[in-house]
């Protein structure tokens, strides 16, 4: 016997589970005592009830057992004295549930009972006085392996629950102590060093973390404050922080990612930059629109007047065709610069592409990548929105060049457009190295770039992406791995608009006017002033929006042409005070301007319902500008 209660001893040294002490006890008991039932309740700690937990009937006895309750209550019990008595007090309801012979013991750690157990048989008398004292030793040993079972499974649970929360908060997380060494760290933390979270207890930290981090974390170690320390590994940058410990020398280290933070931040601020941008293409554009305008007005009225000589038509027409391409130059910059969301007009692919090639010319002669149009006889107009569609063609012709000049010298780009059933269909094909098959799954996800840092955002197809989404279209991708790569973008055609163009006057047509002119730039109102008065108009200019505004207040104009953006009192203020003061002269104004880029001038502009006129615009819009006005009531 004392060889098994010495054997027994060691096996709940090495129980560390409450269930498997219970069956360690229970099975040396039915060795040691052989009765024929055993029975085990214990106090469940969480709910604080008590539940059977082993019963050798195959039918378990249930928790208000009258012997099981008893031995709670009166400690340990062997059958029959005790037992009787009780069953005097009780009636026939104890008498009947009493066994040939029974004895029961609570389980007691310390001053607290976590359970009982019962021991029965139906032979008298096999039970009694010595094997009580027998089962309350074994038990008391039960009750220290309970106990400790439970603390080590309150143990577990703790870690368990610490490593969830951990594990779920998205900075990294290590505890270090006093000696270097790494005892906890969550998942993320291993993620970030590549190391499975089981390897990194017990090691020190100098060894996890790449060498570029020594210093950083050694210094935050040495002297853990509030402030952060910021960590550069590759294209990740990450803040650390240190929390120090109670123990000298530990610390909680937190580790947080920024590299997406710090990438948007980069994407913002290169935005602000395009925006600065294009306020700054507007501006230029309106210094060069100005200057161009007097280049092309007064081409036309040398070529209206008709006394050229033989040996300057040439030259000056290469003057007007070379002003022309200046002014589209400018025109596809601002174009493209500006900015008015939902404004969707109906025109030709053909004309949209063409002015972006025109943009990307000097790019494409750089690399020497020659690009070709090839557009479907017959294709239908698509209603878009023309900055946000070559916004679209940019990207992809942009993309196109760079992948051709990172594989060749030279090379070309074919740009084809076609109906596709409902759509017009757009290709744009590079002879580059193509596009791997994993690359190109991801070509239109946000962020997602192959270009080395600092030489790409990841927006660009993604952005373009969402542009054709918005329009009821798609860009799609066709490529292998040194076949080039293909994009297609997909336009819907809907059903067309009829809109009415009023045809140029010739000058004849045209009753003589009573026209005052206003502009800054004393060219322009040269050849303004020459023009007109050469088609017979009586022309007043001013240079100063005050002086004009008493001018048009004072005499009788027909036409009034004024340019909108001026110093000291500008077009559209000079209009609202006409407005305010005289209604009639007010309705006279045809407003010229070299900068539509910001969305509210435009929207004056066309909320007026008058016409108006583009630097630099040629005497045939001067014209019919003229004819509408002279259709209107004086």
């Amino acid at each position: 016997m004392l060889a098994r209660l010495t054997t027994l001893a060691q096996e709940l040294a090495g129980a560390f589970r409450p269930s498997t002490v219970v069956e360690v006890v229970a099975r040396a008991l039915g060795e040691l005592l052989q009765p024929d039932r055993v029975s085990v309740i214990l106090l469940d700690a969480e709910s604080n009830r008590l539940a059977v937990t082993y019963d050798t009937y195959p039918v378990p006895a249930r928790t208000d057992d009258p012997l099981l309750q008893l031995a709670l209550r009166r400690g340990p019990l062997a059958f029959p004295r005790e037992v009787q008595e009780e069953a005097r007090r009780r009636g026939a309801e104890l008498r009947d549930a009493v066994p040939g012979s029974w004895l029961g013991a609570p389980l007691i750690a310390g001053a607290r009972t976590m359970g009982a157990v019962s021991l029965s048989s139906d032979r008298p008398g096999v039970l009694g006085e010595a094997e009580l004292t027998l089962v309350s030793a074994v038990l008391a040993q039960a009750a220290i392996a309970l106990e400790n079972a439970r603390l080590v499974e309150l143990l577990s649970s703790a870690k368990r629950e610490w490593e969830k929360t951990v594990d779920a908060i998205s900075q990294a997380i290590c505890i270090v102590d006093a000696h270097g060494t790494v005892r906890r760290a969550n998942r993320v933390f291993a993620d970030l060093i590549q190391t499975a979270v089981t390897a990194i207890p017990g090691r020190p930290w100098l060894g996890l973390f790449p060498p570029p981090w020594a210093d950083p974390v050694a210094r935050a170690i040495a002297e853990p404050s509030a402030n952060t320390v910021e960590i550069r590994s590759g294209e990740r940058v990450l803040l650390l922080t240190a929390i120090p410990m109670a123990e000298p020398g530990s610390a909680v280290l937190v580790f947080e990612d920024q590299t997406d933070r710090r990438r948007l931040q980069e994407q913002l601020i290169q935005s602000e930059k395009m925006s600065a941008i294009g306020q700054l293409i507007a501006g230029v554009a309106h210094d060069l629109n100005n200057p161009l305008a007097s280049v092309v007005g007064f081409s036309d009225f040398l070529v209206e007047a008709g006394e050229i000589p033989a040996s300057l038509q040439e030259p000056l027409q290469v003057i007007r065709q070379e002003a022309e391409r200046a002014a589209t130059i400018v025109k596809n910059l601002l174009s493209f610069a500006r900015s008015q969301e939902g404004e969707r007009i109906r025109q030709p692919i053909r004309t949209l592409l063409d002015s972006t090639l025109v943009l990307l010319r000097n790019q494409l002669m750089a690399h020497k990548v020659e690009a070709t149009v090839e557009v479907e006889a017959g294709l239908p107009e698509v209603l878009i929105n023309a900055n946000q569609i070559k916004q679209v063609f940019v990207n992809l012709i942009n993309n196109a060049c760079q992948a051709i000049a990172s594989d060749a010298p030279s090379g070309r780009i074919w740009i084809n457009a076609r109906r596709v059933h409902d759509a017009v269909a757009v290709s744009v094909t590079d002879s580059g190295p193509g596009i791997f098959e994993d690359v190109a799954a991801r070509v239109f996800e946000p962020f997602f770039t192959t270009k080395p840092e600092g030489q790409g955002t990841g927006l660009g197809l993604s952005i373009s992406q969402g542009i054709m989404k918005e329009h009821g279209g798609r860009i799609t991708l066709d490529t292998r791995p040194g076949s080039g790569a293909t994009f297609t973008v997909e336009l819907p055609i809907s059903v067309p608009l009829t809109r009415a163009e009023a045809a140029p006057l010739p000058p004849g047509d045209v009753k003589p006017l009573s026209i005052l002119v206003v502009d800054d730039e004393p060219h322009i109102l040269h050849y303004m002033r020459a023009t007109l008065e050469s088609w017979g108009h009586k022309v007043e200019v001013a240079s100063d929006g005050t002086y004009a505004l008493e001018r048009a207040l004072a005499g009788p104009f027909d036409v009034i042409i004024c340019d909108l953006r001026m110093p000291h009192l500008s077009g559209r203020d000079m209009y609202t005070k006409l407005a305010r003061e005289d209604p009639r002269v007010a309705e006279r104004i045809i407003f010229a301007t070299g900068d539509t880029v910001r969305g509210d001038t435009l929207q004056f502009l066309e909320a007026l319902g008058r016409p108006y006129l583009r630097k630099p615009f040629t005497l045939a819009e001067l014209r019919a500008a003229l004819g509408h006005a002279a259709k209107q009531p004086a």
